[in-house]
This record gives C-alpha cells, structure tokens and sequence, in this order.
C-alpha cells in the first residue's frame, strides 16, 4: 500500500474512517471495563454465569462450570481476554486480528443465553430481546470491522505500516532514510496515534467510577465500619458436613432479605424489612457473611436473580439451600427449577411437608427425596410438626439432612401450651392472643428434642429464635446443647458479627451433648 492511501481518514473523505474508529474505540471500551471489573473483583468467577446456562449448548457450559481446570482457563480467558482485547481495539493495534477473536468470545456469550423463545435464565435481563440482542450487535460490528480495509481508520495500525512501507523503501533505496519525516509522514504517525491518549481518559474514568461505586454502592463509608466490625471477631466459624458438603454451622436465613418478618400483629414490619435490604444492602449483608466465616444461605426460587446477580457481581462464594414447594399434582417442578438456579443442594419445604404429612401424602415426600438424589444433590426435608420426621422414619424415608423448627417456649407472646395444637403453624392468624398468630414455630419443642435424638442424619434448625423473640445467646444455646447440627439464622448486616461471635462461644460450650453430633 502506498502512504498516499493512508490519508484516508485524515483527508477531506475522512469521516466514514472517523466514524468506524469511533465504532471499534467504543467498543473496546466496553471490553476494557468489562475486563478490569473482573480482574479488580475478589475471586470473581464465571462459574454461576456459566451453570445457568440454558439451551442447546447448555451442557458444554455446565461442563466448563463443573471442571474445576476447565473453569480456572475460562476465567482467565475473560478477565484477560477481554482486558487485551478492548486495550488492542482502543489503541486500533492489530484490528483485524482482535476483531475475529473478540467476535469469537461474543459469540461464546451469546450462545449461552441465546435470547429465543421459551428460554428462562433465572438471572436478570436488561431489556427485552427475541433473537437479536446486545451481544448480537456487538458482535455483527467486530465482524463489520474485520471487513473494513486496512488504512481507513486511526490507530497504531497505520504507524505500523508506515513503519514497514518506510524500512521497505530505504531498503529498495527508493527513497532515503535518514533526515527528518516529511510532513505528510508527521502527520500520518500523529493519525495513528490519536487514539492513544483514550487509555488515560479511561484510566481517569475507571478511577472515578470506581470511587463512586465504593462510596455508593457496596463499600464506601460502610467499608470501614465493617472492617472494624470483623476485626471484633473471635476467630473461625466452625463447619460440619452434610454427605460431601462442607457447611459452616450458621447459615444465613433468608427471611429478612425477603420481607417475611414474622413480626406479629407488627403489621409494617414487613415493609420496613423490604425498605431497609434493598439490593445494595442484600449485597453488603452476603459480603459481610462472608468475610465472618457464613458459607452458606437458604433461599427460595425467586430470590436466585438477585443472589446470582450478586455472585456474578462481586465474585461470591456462598452455597444455597432453596426452600422448594412440591405440588400434589407437580412435585418436581420447582425442585427442577432450582437445580437449574444453580442451588447446592435443595430441600422440601417445612410448611408444605407439614401438609402433606397431615393429608398423607408422605410416599409423595419420598419421591421428592429420591428425585433429588437422582439429580446428583444431597436431598432434605423440611418441618415445623415433628410429625414430619415421625411419618418419614415410620415410612423408612431417610432424607441426607432435617431442617426442623427448634426454640424453647419461654417468651411472653408464646402460645399458651393449652391451647398449642399439631400443624397449627400454616392456621391463619384468629387474632387472639391465646390462639397460634404467627408467633410459635416449635409447638412441642420438648417432644423436637426427644424425637430428634434418634435422627441419626444431620439436622438444621431454624427459627431458632422464635422470629426475634429470642435472643440469639439464649436460643442458639438452646438449639446446640439439644442436637442441632446447624442453625439457620435470619440476620441484618449489624447482627452479623456479633451472631457468629455468639455461635463460637456456645460451640465452645456445647461440645458435650446428649445427641450425638451428626456432622
């Protein structure tokens, strides 16, 4: 190519070549932020963005987010690939070469949520898209500018040929080497170098963002507060094991992210609730459990965007336990919808094996077990009536693990013992005092504890404290020294610390017990 046609963008037909540069720099930005986000983030990973992957493909993503070698090299590749790839498109170096490999990643993202009828992801979307999406767009643009003939854009590509038409020319001694550029060379190596100084401003703008999101977003003023705050810890967690599943011996309970107070005839309680863990404060409260030692959280289906969103987000770690409501006429639905959320390991809900047990259904529970296993997860079942574990060992139906209500009845809203009836907790609210109203989940905590002892599978107990009746010293006490093998625990971001500070001392204490421990 002759200097003369790299004056293509710089002469009086330079606009199509200005636009088209400013098409690759925009979208090298895009990759270059999408990069670094990822390589700034603590341990961040693609594998619950890959494991949620739905359509034909779907098992190739499964595999790389199931293959631990497999997940280490695609997530290099990203955080990498992505970073190399939007510096190359900004600086305009090698484009065509960087262009087919960025469209090559595009497309390995657009497969594994291709936008088609029918699919649901589980994790949320921006927009509203039927085949052709942002990925898409973005992709048919690399691929637009691969086509695009060499010399019609800024960048370093055009110092580089300048380069190497110039040495060919001294070589050839068609023109001399030495003494100064002509000015039309000048102005050809400052083309080239136009976009160069977008780095910087990205670097600025990278800073700024950066700051901002700290101070907005998941740190900022809270950053130090929680520092301090783990500083006051006592040391590690403790953890126990269900089958192969390691789980710390708290685990993070879900109902004050979700808005179910339990707050009695505290009728805003809920909303307040709501009000106060927006998404922000869901994500500051998971990141301080689990800088506090806390693997592991129950869930339920609907909650799985936002959880996902936070571990694609901020690199998370935790396990889920998800809460999954059988039907009489579908009882695999939402357990199959929570295998495919990604979920840990699944369990059957307590208040719907409370009514199924009522009615009989409990061979319907013990296909619900079996069908879990079948998927390859540890299956539980879940209870308020400990009529629920009575039925299933009299049906020889042994789950991997209970999670079963367990508090004392010594708090002053406590239903009177006399008027205390099996499966009273799913009554609706009379409104008297005397009668079940949302304020007793351990009816017979004295039989839990008698039943229990003979349950030789691990039990994970919650409303361990009675929906705030309780205090967290007094009732995790209760529920240690009496069998529990874990407890779930529902905790504002303020409780967090001084929860675990409480479950570390009364394991301490609790070490001798009459129930075995289970895990």
């Amino acid at each position: 190519m002759s200097l003369k046609s790299n004056s293509e963008v710089t002469g009086p037909g330079a606009l199509p070549g200005v636009v088209l540069t400013l098409l690759r720099v925009l979208i090298g930005w895009h990759f270059l932020y999408e990069g670094i986000v990822k390589l700034a983030a603590d341990s961040w990973s693609a594998g619950s963005y890959l494991a949620g992957s739905r359509g034909v493909f779907a098992g190739f993503y499964h595999w790389l987010a199931a293959t631990p070698e497999a997940l280490r090299l695609t997530d290099l590749m990203n955080m990498w690939g992505l970073t190399l790839l939007g510096a190359a498109l900004i600086l305009g170096l090698f484009t065509r070469t960087v262009c087919v490999l960025g469209a090559l990643l595009l497309s390995f993202y657009y497969l594994a949520y291709p936008p088609f009828a029918g699919l649901d992801f589980g994790v949320p979307v921006e927009g509203h898209y039927m085949i052709v999406n942002k990925t898409l767009v973005e992709l048919a643009a690399l691929l637009t500018l691969t086509a695009v003939r060499p010399g019609t854009q800024l960048g370093w590509d055009r110092v580089v040929r300048l380069v190497w038409e110039r040495n060919k020319r001294a070589a050839n001694a068609q023109s001399p080497v030495a003494g100064t550029a002509p000015l039309s060379t000048r102005r050809e190596v400052l083309a080239g170098l136009a976009t160069t100084p977008l780095l910087g401003a990205f670097a600025c703008a990278y800073k700024r963002q950066h700051e901002q999101e700290s101070l907005d977003a998941m740190s900022g003023a809270t950053i130090v507060l929680r520092d301090t705050t783990l500083a006051q810890l006592k040391g590690s967690l403790p953890k126990g094991a269900i089958k192969d599943l390691k789980l710390s011996r708290i685990i993070l309970g879900n109902n004050l992210i979700g808005g179910w107070s339990h707050a009695r005839d505290l009728i805003y309680a809920s909303e307040l609730f709501k009000a106060y863990n927006n998404d922000r404060k869901v994500f500051e409260t998971l990141m301080l459990a689990e800088k506090a030692g806390i693997d592991t959280m129950v869930v339920v289906n609907d909650q799985f965007p936002l959880f996902n969103k936070y571990k694609r987000l901020m690199g998370g770690k935790l396990q889920t336990i998800c809460q999954t409501f059988p039907a009489e006429k579908d009882l695999f639905t939402d357990i199959d919808k929570a295998i495919d959320n990604g979920v840990t390991t699944p369990y059957f809900h307590g208040g719907t094996a409370d009514r199924f047990v009522q009615r009989g259904w409990i061979e319907q529970v013990g296909k619900c077990v079996e069908h879990i296993r079948r998927q390859g997860y540890p299956a539980g079942i879940g209870a308020h009536s400990i009529q629920v574990p009575i039925a299933c060992q009299k049906a020889g139906i042994v789950p991997d693990y209970y999670v079963k209500t367990c508090h004392h009845d010594r708090y002053w809203s406590a239903t009177p013992r006399a008027n205390r009836t099996e499966f009273s907790v799913e009554l609706s609210p009379s409104g008297d005092h005397d009668m079940p109203y949302d304020n007793m989940f351990d009816v017979f905590p004295e039989q839990t504890i008698e039943v229990m002892k003979s349950i030789e599978v691990p039990w994970i107990a919650f409303k361990v404290l009675a929906g705030g009746a309780i205090h967290p010293t007094d009732g995790f006490h209760y529920a240690f020294k009496n069998g529990a093998d874990f407890l779930c625990v529902g905790m504002f971001d303020f409780q967090i610390v001084d929860d675990v500070n409480i479950a570390m001392d009364t394991l301490e204490a609790c070490k001798e017990r009459e129930r075995p421990w289970r895990a």
